[in-house]
């Protein structure tokens, strides 16, 4: 595929751009794009993942967030090799596998505001994904369990209660 602009060379960039609702596929060569002004990856101006996650990571940008201007927070370092909150938040990525449990503290309302949530629930496969079905069902009932008690409707939890017996039943017996 040759570039849209020049018809010359080679297309070596895609962008694929949506812009109130249109989409528009470019394919263009690295020369017109340095002449557009587009990002080239690997160049300094270019965008990166590396990029949306320092944005993110932004945490002065979060209204009421806890952990805005703590000067103490901002310069945890990790004991295993080093790397400093704010280090992280422009390079995007930990140093080890210690950074997480250093920075958890702050990566808590990062998770919630990405995907909406700091628990994972993905999917679960077909075939051998009973067992965690059962499990989740049953953590959604002992909440729904709890609400009951909490609003004194006794006849509710003892159906919610023997559901969740006879769930608990079932996933010993596979």
């Amino acid at each position: 595929m040759f570039c849209q602009e020049c018809g010359k060379r080679p297309a070596t960039l895609h962008f694929t751009k949506i812009v109130n609702g249109d989409k528009t596929e470019v394919h263009i060569c690295e020369s017109c794009a340095r002449e557009k002004g587009e990002g080239i990856p690997g160049t300094p101006n270019s965008f990166s993942i590396h990029n949306l996650l320092s944005g993110l990571l932004d945490f002065n940008a979060i209204p009421g967030s806890a952990l805005n201007n703590n000067a103490a927070s901002q310069s945890v370092r990790c004991e295993e090799c080093g790397l400093t909150y704010t280090q992280f938040s422009k390079i995007g990525r930990f140093g080890c596998s210690s950074c997480y449990t250093t920075f958890a503290e702050r990566l808590d309302p990062l998770l919630k505001r990405v995907h909406s949530s700091t628990v994972h629930s993905g999917k679960i496969p077909k075939r051998s994904g009973g067992q965690i079905k059962c499990k989740r069902e049953i953590e959604k009932l002992r909440r729904d369990l709890q609400t009951y008690i909490e609003q004194e409707e006794f006849e509710n939890a003892a159906e919610l209660r023997d559901r969740i017996r006879e769930l608990e039943r079932k996933i010993t017996e596979m």
